[in-house]
Formats: structure tokens, C-alpha cells, sequence
């Protein structure tokens, strides 16, 4: 039977310090401890004298500190939540934050229970998703390395007469550039050499990604992923490692409102309105959802790439998927012959996308 919680911690936790505070079961004030270094030596050292491990509990914000303090907690048989910084409670007329007074507020409202907890990912689970983001990095880099390269073409009067650039016809475009001056000739080639390891960047990068999926326990929900239209490999794995195992919501309205393409409101009284998405939760996992959206644009029908990605999956994931284009691909034409803005139908498409996604995660032989 586990011991009922006594003392509530809160932890401010810094790249170089951490500060502690610790509010008693009841209704005393929260006293501050101190500020230790950001060992974590020097922080069980600390709280060898609050009390019992099994009868504490103890909070931090969610930052670029990442789960390593929640984990190594946890190992030492601690309590330990990692806590939604938007969410915790602010007083409108409080002008002053100090590291003191965050830590104090943290146990409050850990004792209190007014704080959202935010879901730590399995070790496996984050490194998937470092790989992930390292390749949206990547991605990023390769397009700042382009735009450099067509802007001093630009600058000097270098146009391309083809419509679609970057590929096999533009290398050789560019293979017949030149400069009269040698020091414009070395910026040139710096340029395209800039561009060529940025692609042998990101296809590193995505051969690892399809290296690490075999493995992954994830792998069948991916899979299953991949079945719906504008959901690639790029696409569902970006999906899955960003959200995880989505059965731990337990609708898909849940999972749209975690992702932000629920409407915006604001209503009293007999009044109410609705404005644009919330644009809450994982960026990362909107933007791909929206981009997918613009698909159903256009008729349903399974080509050549879905069939081979669905050859392997069960009927029920097909059916879900194919029932997913005939509903989504309609409502695309209705919202046009409503004269809906098509960048507005997109994101209603991506919420009903959402939950698709939701029961195709659902099915998936995990």
C-alpha cells in the first residue's frame, strides 16, 4: 500500500542552480529551503532532510532541461512530476519572479493540486524524437543553404529559364555558372558545396530514421500511420514521436485540443464567439497534420505509393484509412461550395484528420 504524500516540493530548476521549496500536508505556509548547484548529488543531499522519499512529492517546469532530473528522481524511488508551465496559475497584479518565488508557488500549487502534469517520454521514445527534430533541423539548414545560393545568383543577374528547381536539369544549370572575379567564383562554390552537405545531411539523417523504426515499439502505429493519405514516412514517424503512444488519450477531441486546432472562444452570458484554432501543444505535430490536410483537395482514390504501404497492414486499418478520404475529401468540397477560405477548410480538415489518426493509433497491433 503506498504511504499518503506529506511533503510537496517545488523545484526551480536552472542550467546552473536549482531552487528548492517545500509546503507541509496542510495549511501552512510554504517555506523556502535553498538553492543548490545543479548536480544531482548536491540535490539529494537536500532532500535526505525533508523527509521520507516515498512520502514526498516533487514538481518541476517543463524546459530545456529536459526529463533527465525526473528520471534520475524516479531511479531514487522519488515522486516526481514534470509540470505545464503555461498552466500553472498567475496572479494578474504579481509583477515580481524570482527563482525564490517560483519554487515557493510550485509546492503551493503542487500541494494544492492545481498543476498539469506533462507526459515524460520513455528514453527509447525521446531518442526517436531527437532524431526526429534533428532532421526538421537539418531540413531547415538545407533550405537557409538554398536561399543563400539563389540570392547571390540574383544579385548578379543569374536566372534559371526551368520551372522547377533543384533538381538534375538546375545541377547542371549550375555546373555552367561562372564569375569574372575569382573571389565571387570561391563564394559560388562555397555555396553549392554549403547545399551539397546540407542534402547529404538530411538523407543521413532519414536513413537513420528508417534504421531506428525497425526497432522502435512504436513501429506498428507508424506503419499504420503511413496508410493515410498525405501521411508519408517523414509524416508518421514526425507524428509518433512527437505525440507517442496515443492511447493515452482517451478521445480523439482530447488529442485535438493537446494539438491546438480546436476553435478559440470566448463567451458570456447569452454571447458567444469563437475565433481562430487555439495553436496550442506540439508545433510539430500541427504543422505536419495541416500540411497533410491539403491532400483531400482533390478526389479520393488509393495510387500506386498507398497501395504498396497498405499491402502489408490489416483490412480494419485499410477500411479505417479509406473511410478517412471518402468523409475528408467530401467535406473539402463542401467547405468549397460554402466558399469556405481553403486555408480555413484545411485546418478543419486536420482536426477530423486528428481523429482518424486517433482510432488508427487505437487498432494498431502494438
Amino acid at each position: 500500500m503506498s504511504e499518503i504524500i506529506t511533503t510537496f516540493v517545488g523545484l526551480d530548476v536552472h542550467k546552473e542552480s536549482i531552487a528548492v521549496a517545500v509546503a507541509a500536508a496542510g495549511r501552512e505556509k510554504p517555506q523556502f529551503i535553498g538553492t543548490v548547484g545543479p548536480t544531482f548529488k548536491e540535490l539529494l543531499k537536500t532532500l535526505s532532510h525533508l523527509g521520507k522519499c516515498e512520502q514526498m512529492l516533487m514538481v518541476y517546469e517543463a524546459g530545456p532541461s529536459g526529463y533527465v532530473l525526473v528520471r534520475e528522481l524516479r531511479a531514487k524511488g522519488y515522486r516526481c512530476e514534470v509540470v505545464a508551465p503555461t498552466k500553472i496559475p498567475r496572479r494578474s497584479g504579481e509583477r515580481i519572479k524570482t527563482d525564490r518565488r517560483d519554487a515557493v508557488a510550485l509546492a503551493h500549487f503542487a500541494r494544492a493540486g492545481d498543476l498539469s502534469t506533462v507526459r515524460v517520454p520513455d528514453a527509447a521514445d525521446e531518442a526517436i524524437r531527437d532524431l526526429s527534430r534533428a532532421r526538421e533541423d537539418a531540413l531547415r539548414a538545407r533550405m537557409t543553404a538554398r536561399h543563400q545560393l539563389k540570392a547571390m545568383l540574383l544579385r548578379h543577374g543569374r536566372h534559371y529559364a526551368g520551372k522547377v528547381g533543384w533538381t538534375q536539369a538546375h545541377e547542371r544549370h549550375l555546373c555552367k555558372v561562372s564569375f569574372e572575379h575569382p573571389a565571387q567564383s570561391i563564394a559560388f562554390t562555397e555555396y553549392r558545396s554549403a547545399v551539397s552537405a546540407a542534402n547529404e545531411r538530411l538523407e543521413r539523417i532519414t536513413e537513420a530514421l528508417r534504421q531506428a523504426l525497425s526497432e522502435w515499439r512504436l513501429r506498428p502505429v507508424v506503419e499504420a500511420l503511413m496508410s493515410l493519405r498525405g501521411i508519408d514516412f517523414i509524416g508518421a514517424i514526425t507524428l509518433v514521436a512527437e505525440l507517442g503512444d496515443l492511447r493515452r488519450f482517451a478521445h480523439p477531441k482530447q488529442l485535438m485540443s493537446f494539438l491546438g486546432l480546436v476553435p478559440s472562444e470566448s463567451s458570456s452570458g447569452q454571447s458567444r464567439a469563437q475565433g481562430g484554432i487555439t495553436r496550442t501543444g506540439n508545433t510539430h505535430a500541427r504543422g505536419i497534420l495541416i500540411e497533410a490536410a491539403w491532400s483531400y483537395r482533390h478526389p479520393a482514390r488509393i495510387g500506386r505509393e498507398m497501395q504498396v504501404r497498405q499491402e502489408r497492414l490489416p483490412r480494419e486499418l485499410r477500411e479505417i484509412s479509406w473511410r478517412a478520404q471518402l468523409r475528408l475529401c467530401q467535406r473539402y468540397r463542401r467547405f468549397a461550395a460554402r466558399g469556405v477560405h481553403q486555408n480555413r477548410a484545411c485546418v478543419a480538415i486536420a482536426r477530423e484528420l486528428t481523429g482518424f489518426i486517433w482510432d488508427l493509433a487505437r487498432h494498431a497491433p502494438i
